[in-house]
């Protein structure tokens, strides 16, 4: 099984979270643990760069729903970027590109948050 790995990076006022490897119940902690700090410090636009993401879980699925309704409140958004084809299947089977805004390149996630 893939290791877990989380970077987190500023490209101007924008947070950016890279995820790698497997986000499952086991993992799905420490990225909620990640978006919760991102939030607690008025971070809340958020780019999330799944390009290096190999397979998601309910559990993780489950983080990315406990976060958008706060950070939509806070007037921010998290946008989806660089989903590989098996992980966007997963995303799309339940319906989350009607929920969030998922791009092909993370560079267009960016320019996203520059319009608003």
């Amino acid at each position: 099984m893939d290791r877990f790995e989380i970077a987190t990076r500023q490209a101007g006022a924008v947070s950016v979270v890279s995820l790698r490897g497997y986000l499952d119940a086991h993992t799905a902690p420490e990225f909620e643990q990640v978006l919760q700090t991102l939030v607690d410090e008025k971070h809340v636009r958020i780019v999330v760069n799944c390009s290096g993401l190999n397979y998601i879980s309910s559990a993780g699925l489950g983080v990315f729903m406990g976060f958008i309704e706060n950070v939509r409140s806070q007037n921010g958004d998290i946008k989806l970027a660089e989903l590989t084809d098996k992980v966007f299947r997963v995303f799309d089977l339940l319906g989350f590109p009607v929920l969030f805004e998922i791009l092909k390149r993370e560079e267009d996630a960016l320019a996203k948050f520059e319009k608003t």
